[in-house]
């Protein structure tokens, strides 16, 4: 336990599971074989069953973006443009248009969706 101003305190932070609730500092994973995610800074430890419980993490994964051709140099391949939704473009008429959403306002919005025309490149916003 962390030693603060000659008392001895079991959680002196209010904070999020994936920090030690008696220095502050980041918890690490817990080593390959082990369950326990020991702090670096002091001797506070904790199963990483309890303390990870209904945390969900998630990455990204790239692919790679290049492709070998036997009897070809590399080749580039097309930039993925996000997922194609059944709608036409206002400017061609095109069928199908890739889009992708973000929130560019405050959290109690709605979230902006922008669609791209794969045909003439023309770009549409909507604001939900």
């Amino acid at each position: 336990m962390c030693e603060m101003s000659g008392e001895t305190s079991h959680e002196v932070f209010t904070s999020s599971r994936e920090f030690c609730p008696q220095c502050g500092s980041i918890l690490p994973f817990p080593k390959p074989g082990t369950l326990l995610m020991k702090c670096s800074l002091c001797p506070y430890g904790v199963d990483s069953r309890t303390a990870l419980h209904d945390i969900v993490y998630h990455s990204y994964l790239r692919l790679n973006t290049r492709k070998k051709v036997r009897g070809q140099a590399e080749v580039t391949t097309e930039k993925d443009l996000g997922p194609l939704i059944d709608r036409a473009c206002a400017k061609c008429g095109h069928d199908g248009l890739h889009f992708h959403t973000r929130q560019t306002r405050s959290a109690d919005e709605g979230q902006t969706v922008f669609y791209f025309c794969p045909s003439c490149k023309h770009q549409e916003i909507e604001y939900s």
